[in-house]
Formats: C-alpha cells, sequence, structure tokens
C-alpha cells in the first residue's frame, strides 16, 4: 500500500513557518538585501504562475460549465442569485467594519508624534494613490460600466485587473454557444473540455512549487516589514480590522452555509485550508483563482458550471475583506486626524459608498487603497491620512484576501446547494 505523503495545506504552512523565521534571521544578521536579491524573486515567480493560469482557467472552465447549462434561464438565474448574495455580503462586511469602529475608537490610541511620523514617512505613497483616485473619479460616474467592455479582448486578456472584460467576453461565447445547434456547439465545447483538463492539470504542477514560492514571499515580507515601534502605534487599528474579519470567517460565513446549504464550517474549513493558505501568502484573489476553484469543486462538491461562473466574478468584485478594512480604515483616519465625530448620515454614505466602490474596482490599480480614497473624499476625511495606514497595510492585505477568497467560496457554495448542483456527501 503506497503511503501518502504530507498533504498541501501543511507543506504551505511549513513553508509560512519557516519562511518567517528565516526572514527574521536574515533581518537580524542585516542580509535584507539578499532576501530580497536572491529569495524574493522565487516567491514573485510562484505568484506570476498562477496569475499565468488564472485567465485561461476562466476561459475555459467558464465556457464549459455555461455551454452545460444549455438554457439561458438558468444562467439568469445563477446571476441574479451570485449578485443578491455578493451585495448582502459585502453590505454586511462594511456594516460589521464601521460597528467595530465606533465601538473600540482606534484612532483614539494614536499619539501626536506617532501621527506625525507617519504622515511624514508614508506622504509618497499616499499622493501616489490619492492622485490615481483623482482620475478614477474624473473619468465619470459610469466610466467602470463602460470599463467592463473591452475595446479589444486580446489586451483584455493580457491583463488580470481586467478580468471583468473577460467574463463578460466569454459570458457571450457561452451564451452563442447555448443559442446555436448543439451538434455545432459539440465540437467547440469538447476543445475547450480537453483544455480544461491540461489546464487543470498545469495548475497541479504549479502547486507542487507552492510551499518554495510561499517560503520566499514570507520571507520577504518578514525582511521588508517596518520596525516594531512603527507597527506598536497601529496595533489597536491592526486588531480592529483583524477581529472584523475573524467575525466574517469563523462566524458569518460558517452561519450562512449551515442555514443555506447545509454544509457543516469544518467541512469547509478542511476543503478551502489550501486556498486560504495561499490567498494569505500571495495577498492576491486573482493569483488565488485556480486553487480556490480546484478546492470548491474538488473539495466542496460544487458543480463546475456554479464553480466556473461564481467564482471568477467574486474574485474581481465581492471583496469582503478589503470592504471592511475601508469602513474600519475611514473611522480611524477621521478619528486620528478630525477634532470632530462623524455624524449618523456620513457613517451611512460610507456603506453605500464603500459597498459600491468594491463592485467598481476590479478596474483600478490599487484598487483597494484607491476606492478607499474614495470613501474618504466622500465622508470628508482628509486624503492625507491614508498614510497612517500604509505601513501595516501587508499583513493586513494578507488576512483581508483570506476573508474575500473564503466569501467567494461560500457564495458558490451556497448558490451550488440553491440550484440543485452540489455535492452533499461529507468529503
Amino acid at each position: 500500500m503506497k503511503k501518502k505523503g504530507l498533504a498541501l495545506h501543511w507543506k504551505i504552512v511549513l513553508g509560512i513557518v519557516l519562511g518567517l523565521l528565516f526572514g527574521f534571521l536574515m533581518k537580524n544578521f542585516e542580509l535584507k538585501d539578499f532576501v530580497v536579491d536572491w529569495v524574493k524573486p522565487f516567491g514573485t515567480v510562484f505568484i506570476n504562475l498562477l496569475k499565468m493560469i488564472a485567465v485561461p482557467l476562466i476561459i475555459v472552465s467558464l465556457i464549459v460549465g455555461l455551454a452545460d447549462l444549455k438554457d439561458i434561464s438558468k444562467l439568469s438565474r445563477l446571476g441574479g442569485r451570485t449578485v443578491l448574495f455578493y451585495l448582502g455580503t459585502t453590505f454586511f462586511a462594511v456594516s460589521l467594519g464601521l460597528v467595530l469602529a465606533n465601538i473600540v475608537k482606534p484612532g483614539s490610541y494614536i499619539n501626536q508624534e506617532a501621527r506625525e511620523s507617519l504622515l511624514s514617512n508614508f506622504a509618497g505613497d499616499a499622493s501616489q494613490k490619492i492622485e490615481l483616485a483623482q482620475k478614477a473619479k474624473e473619468s465619470g460616474p459610469l466610466q467602470p460600466l463602460v470599463d467592463i467592455v473591452p475595446e479589444n479582448i486580446f489586451t483584455a486578456m493580457g491583463d488580470n485587473s481586467s478580468m471583468l472584460q473577460v467574463i463578460l467576453f466569454v459570458v457571450l461565447i457561452g451564451i452563442g454557444l447555448i443559442l446555436i445547434e448543439e451538434e455545432k456547439a459539440k465540437p467547440v465545447v469538447d476543445f475547450f473540455k480537453g483544455m480544461n483538463d491540461v489546464i487543470l492539470k498545469i495548475i497541479d504542477i504549479i502547486m507542487l512549487f507552492s510551499p518554495y514560492g510561499v517560503f520566499a514571499l514570507m520571507a520577504a515580507l518578514m525582511v521588508e516589514i517596518p520596525g516594531f515601534s512603527t507597527l506598536g502605534a497601529l496595533a489597536i487599528y491592526g486588531l480592529t480590522v483583524l477581529l472584523g474579519l475573524v467575525i466574517m470567517a469563523f462566524l458569518f460565513y460558517p452561519t450562512l452555509l449551515v442555514l443555506f446549504a447545509k454544509v457543516s464550517p469544518k467541512r469547509f474549513f478542511k476543503a478551502m485550508a489550501p486556498a486560504q493558505l495561499l490567498a494569505f501568502s500571495t495577498s492576491s484573489s486573482a493569483a488565488t483563482l485556480p486553487v480556490t476553484m480546484e478546492c470548491v469543486t474538488d473539495n466542496l462538491g460544487v458543480d463546475e458550471e456554479v464553480s466556473s461562473f461564481v467564482l471568477p466574478l467574486g474574485a474581481t468584485v465581492n471583496m469582503d475583506g478589503t470592504s471592511l478594512y475601508q469602513a474600519v480604515a475611514a473611522i480611524f483616519i477621521a478619528q486620528a486626524m478630525l477634532p470632530y465625530s462623524l455624524d449618523f448620515s456620513t457613517q451611512a454614505m460610507i456603506v453605500i459608498t464603500a459597498t459600491l466602490a468594491s463592485i467598481g474596482s476590479a478596474a483600478v490599480p490599487s484598487a483597494g487603497m484607491v476606492m478607499l480614497v474614495i470613501v474618504l473624499g466622500q465622508a470628508g476625511i482628509p486624503e492625507a491620512g491614508l498614510a497612517l495606514i500604509f505601513a501595516i497595510d501587508r499583513p493586513l492585505d494578507m488576512c483581508r484576501t483570506v476573508v474575500n477568497i473564503t466569501s467567494d467560496a461560500a457564495v458558490a457554495t451556497i448558490v451550488a446547494k440553491s440550484v440543485g448542483k452540489l455535492n452533499s456527501k461529507e468529503s
């Protein structure tokens, strides 16, 4: 009998721990340049491999999934339920962030010295994001709608930030395959089914490299992270964001899964562990998408025609972790920089703006930070205050990416259950 090796998620955990320890040692021996020059590139290569395969995976899996629907009304029902749940979870995330920030008041814990230091050290980074946000605001209220339709689909395929454009194009191909005669559609569908199998095998090959890629990413994170004195000034803010993310991941989504999909939290987290660990390491929903789709389909039993539609869309428009962070960050910056508290109507507008921003953020580079600038501007909060949160943003970004992909997977499972496409057998 062949002995089974260590499970993938444990290999990734080992890579994370060893990478952090190695980075800590290198930082103490003042060998940061060695890690940046000779170790970090392997992590960058790993992320690029995942991003490289993400768009081809979306194209082939979505075409196969839509063609298998064989009915436009099924697509409409699938799309409607997906959007409804995505909007609902995002609205809850923003509201939770505001509630926690108002209770904890993290901005009141930052002193004058720390505030001036952060504003000075990260002013340049903040001004770049403010400039990008200004361009986004000047482009008009319907620009996100315009950005969904590509001028050239091949250009869109070459840019992971244009994933919505790719999804639109592929959905049109899928609809076309449904509408033409089945015998004419069959050769096209068979080709993409074959390509789907090939791409899934490529993902398996890439994932063999994952523990080493994660090791490199964690080592680089450790040597590049700011000093603990700087992080200490932002500890309460960071803990507030983390508390909200924990509530979302371990209370809110499990409750939804039990109520709407009859899936136990234990089964869900066991199935999603590889994708969640990878999301933590890469800080990228797009890079994690191939593994998210594999976990949801193979481990949770979601039918591919559901996962291939719901998950790519979620990776683009459903950013619960980012939305919660935007709400906490907005209140934190307001508390640190304004002499008065924000009234209820202003905070209600933050909920609306942050919810809409999470949908329209995909076409904007550095989406989370850029859209936060828009949220701050709408609420009358000084946009320069963005500099206050840069120092701690990377570790928080890792955590909120985990929540982003957890939300996508939970919604995919719930939608699959609602349309009778969930294998309920325990894995």
